[in-house]
């Protein structure tokens, strides 16, 4: 019986050189809501018929995003690998509009933060589009995964 989503996910915590309070907010957020829902169904069918749930592993290597998709004992499945140049501006306007957002919520009005949150919201809804765009064909999600994965492959892209 299929069962199309993420049981758990990791980062690869080596690219990862510094996070600050909100960003490590932001990381914990999106994992605990991946995984309360989501759905995520790789295309390619299996020998052994196996269809979820999965385990999901995100790492970058030589500008490449890698998918490592496994399955509930750990075994490997399969894995995805992305080029991020079409990645490049959602994740630097992000990680812009996100340091207005947190500067923000500590200085301005109620009215102010919630231009600069939909002005981010915006950001966030065109990156997860695009990424469901590059998964086309390998990886079916839904949109609010997409968002949730877009969040956590910024994470990966912190550099200090």
């Amino acid at each position: 019986m299929a069962d199309p989503r993420i049981i758990d996910v990791t980062l690869d915590e080596r690219t990862i050189l510094w996070r600050s309070a909100d960003i490590e907010q932001e990381r914990r957020i999106a994992i605990f809501d991946l995984i309360e829902g989501n759905h995520f169904a790789p295309q390619r069918e299996h020998e052994d018929g196996y269809a979820g749930p999965y385990k999901l592993h995100i790492s970058v290597e030589e500008g490449r995003l890698a998918f490592e998709v496994k399955r509930e004992d750990e075994s490997p499945l399969e894995t995805h690998i992305l080029g991020l140049a079409r990645f490049r501006r959602a994740i630097k306007d992000y990680f812009a509009i996100c340091d207005s957002y947190y500067q923000a919520i500590r200085q301005s009005t109620p009215a102010q933060i919630e231009t600069v949150d939909m002005a981010r919201r915006g950001i966030h809804n065109e990156a997860a589009e695009l990424l469901k765009e590059r998964l086309d064909g390998k990886i079916a999600i839904d949109f609010d995964t997409a968002r949730r994965l877009f969040t956590l492959i910024c994470v990966l892209h912190i550099k200090g």
